[in-house]
């Protein structure tokens, strides 16, 4: 059949028999070798055969049953729109076809499960997958490369889906951990046999061993006063280079910049020295006062940002007799609620996050640990296979903040970048 001949509104057909083709092989890959192990082959279709006739369930074995579904399925409908082509058909394929290529991917991830309970033994690892998975997975990725280019469908989304789930799956993981009733560090399986809400309630309740209750209260203490006192020594510092001229400006701000080139653990044993002379070692204002300290040194997006408001504006106000403190006040940080926002958010997420400077400071101090410190103390190698599952729920708690905050503050974050007049 002549495919260039055809002309269907919203479809490009000259790839549509290819993706035909690619859909076809992908579902025929179902019955070559899909594990090879110790000499034992299995294919897709045997082994889900195997895992129907059987009395107990695993969710793993989802993983087979759904491969080979929606392989056969998206290969059934990927021929009926070839010979029927319209846009619903295609676009009903190229769905199909996402999902089995996803099925296809997750596959790997529930192998070792499938394995031991199709009775092949030996220790799996990935390498050991058949080429009838790998050509299977290939055929799939390609036909859906293919079908999107029927329907002219950005392929660029392919790649954002991957990366989209390259990054969750380690939170997925983590969230996962966090509700997994069996303990221990390392299981052979990625979705828990069992879920709990055991490890929060240990986080709060178990103050004798771990204080993370404390922690947590430690971390929003610092987090918070850091936050306020940095926002303001940002924002003023940021005002004032912008808006006024004085001697040694220009060498005052190559100064901070070059001394913020440096990574600041260069600093620590120095800082550590004068704050045990000063008496504040292991103490919780010690992070305040060092933070607050070295603030000023993040200047220059603010200033950035005050640039871009026309000096026009303060003209007008000192015309009116408005002082220069009135004028930051009232006129300047009204128009600047993008880049307030932007500069709390930093200074809240740095001092949440830190782990180098505290764990330096408080040593065996366990009561001033913020949560960054104590979290890495329960993956010791002494208490992590007993405290994994409370390292990922204390996890879990100690980000949903972080989120929930920063999705509310999102859109003044993204304008504090872009300046404060448009147009």
């Amino acid at each position: 059949m002549n495919r260039q001949n055809k002309i269907v509104i919203g479809l490009n057909l000259d790839k549509h028999l290819y993706g035909v083709i690619a859909a076809i092989l992908s579902a025929l890959s179902l019955f070559l070798p899909y594990i090879s192990l110790e000499g034992e082959k299995k294919s897709l279709v045997a082994a889900c055969m195997e895992l129907a006739g059987q009395d107990t369930f695993s969710r793993s074995y989802l993983f087979v049953y759904m491969t080979v579904f929606f392989a056969a399925v998206s290969a059934v409908m990927a021929v009926v729109s070839f010979f029927k082509t319209t846009v619903a058909l295609v676009k009903i394929w190229q769905c199909l076809q996402a999902i089995s290529t996803v099925f296809w991917g997750l596959l790997m991830f529930s192998t070792r499960t499938i394995c031991k309970a199709a009775g092949i033994s030996g220790n799996f690892l990935n390498k050991n997958l058949g080429y009838g998975y790998w050509l299977g997975f290939v055929f799939s990725f390609v036909a859906l490369l293919l079908v999107m280019k029927v329907t002219r469908t950005n392929r660029g989304y392919i790649a954002l889906t991957v990366l989209g789930v390259i990054w969750l799956f380690p939170i997925l993981w983590i969230v996962l951990t966090a509700f997994r009733a069996e303990q221990g560090y390392y299981v052979g399986y990625f979705i828990p046999h069992g879920f709990t809400f055991d490890n929060f309630i240990n986080l709060f309740t178990n103050n004798s061993v771990l204080p993370f209750g404390r922690w947590w209260l430690n971390t929003l203490i610092v987090a918070t006063c850091s936050c306020v006192i940095n926002t303001l020594i940002v924002l003023g510092t940021s005002y004032v280079l912008s808006r006024t001229r004085f001697a040694g400006r220009k060498a005052f701000m190559n100064i901070l910049m070059i001394i913020g080139m440096f990574p600041g653990f260069m600093s620590l044993i120095a800082v550590y020295n004068i704050l045990k002379g000063l008496g504040l070692n292991q103490s919780l204002m010690a992070l305040i006062v060092v933070s607050a300290a070295g603030a000023a040194m993040g200047y220059h997006v603010s200033k950035g940002f005050f640039d871009t408001i026309p000096k026009a504006i303060d003209e007008a106000a000192i015309i009116d007799g408005a002082s220069r403190l009135q004028i930051f006040l009232h006129v300047t940080l009204p128009l600047s609620k993008s880049i307030i926002v932007y500069t709390v958010l930093g200074g809240f997420l740095g001092a949440w996050s830190d782990y180098i400077f505290p764990s330096m400071l408080f040593g065996d101090k366990q009561s001033s640990y913020t949560v960054a410190v104590g979290l890495f103390w329960l993956t010791d190698f002494k208490r992590i296979d007993t405290y994994y599952t409370q390292f990922a729920a204390g996890a879990v708690v100690v980000a949903l903040p972080i989120v929930i905050l920063f999705i509310w503050l999102q859109r003044f974050y993204v304008e504090g970048l872009s300046g404060s007049v448009k147009g």
